[in-house]
């Protein structure tokens, strides 16, 4: 008997080691086909033009160059304008939007909400049907006014039906009689809301606020849309894009000129913007990871 459940105890623990052997190594692969990309971006960022043109791309620069940062920290005062924009606008529009996704999901899931389905179609009908991109830049630029106005590209990205069916059926989940008791004690709706739903939802808020940041960082379309030249600092992504789009307008001119310019370093110019704009990001996100994983694991179970 007990050799048998010795036997039994070294074959469990063998196809454990199996299991946590596959599974690291699947975890490395899939990290090393996330990180490739990266380094390859980062590597031809610093490599020469003409380099690129008869190398390709490489992880290592064949030629080594920072031609393509000094054109883009061109204007040092714009991309740090540029830079504070973006992340005040991430910021603001992130704490309001996560607070308003979360308010709206809670009401939506509420049994004694009178108007919960008609409001619930509404959100949903916009998932299928829009009002298309003339009635949203009429609305935006004529009946609320916000022509050059950075809440332009606040606003719209503030509610999202995805998120808030996301949030809504995350809330649901949340036993009724948790704000049955909490009534019962005297507490208010707004209270329970603040109280006990909040922390209860904090795996839900991580990720859709997550989600609301990453939209809120790399927009450019609403600010190119809404927000006019004239404006000198405009969000990171648009400043980023019009340094490429110049830099590309001015060689497709040369050379319908027949005039060479071999100084123009276009496509390590993609690569460093995108630097620019991812290395904030990877740099922070360090600070806020042991936050992040402890909201997706509070309200785990326990095996």
């Amino acid at each position: 008997m007990d050799d048998a459940l010795e036997s039994r105890s070294i074959r469990t623990d063998l196809s454990g080691l199996v299991v946590k052997i596959v599974g690291y190594l699947f975890i490395g692969l899939f990290s090393l086909c996330c990180l490739l990309p990266f380094l390859l971006v980062l590597g031809t960022s610093f490599t020469s033009e003409s380099a690129i043109k008869k190398f390709g791309f490489n992880f290592w620069p064949r030629e080594f160059s920072t031609f393509s940062y000094k054109i883009v920290f061109e204007n040092p005062d714009l991309i740090v304008g540029s830079y504070l924009v973006t992340i005040a606008i991430t910021v603001v529009g992130t704490s309001i939007g996560l607070f308003l996704v979360a308010m709206t999901g809670y009401a939506l899931q509420r049994q004694d909400f009178e108007y919960r389905n008609g409001i619930s179609f509404f959100i949903y009908f916009t998932t299928l049907f829009t009002g298309g991109l003339v009635p949203f830049y009429l609305l935006v630029t004529q009946y609320l006014d916000l022509k050059d106005n950075y809440l332009a590209v606040l606003l719209p990205g503030l509610l999202s039906p995805f998120l808030i069916i996301m949030m809504k059926a995350f809330v649901k989940s949340i036993p009724h009689a948790i704000t049955e008791s909490a009534k019962i004690d005297g507490a208010g709706d707004f209270t329970i809301f603040i109280r006990l739903i909040l922390p209860m939802t904090t795996p839900a808020l991580a990720t859709i606020g997550l989600f609301i940041a990453l939209g809120y960082w790399n927009e450019w379309y609403n600010a190119m849309l809404f927000l006019s030249p004239d404006m000198k600092y405009r969000p990171l992504q648009l400043f980023l894009y019009n340094v490429i789009t110049s830099a590309d307008f001015v060689r497709n001119s040369a050379a319908a000129s027949n005039v060479q310019l071999r100084d123009v370093p276009l496509e390590s110019m993609k690569m460093a913007t995108a630097i620019v704009a991812t290395g904030p990001v990877i740099l922070f996100y360090p600070f806020v990871q042991r936050y992040f994983i402890k909201g997706i694991t509070v309200g785990a179970v326990k095996g």
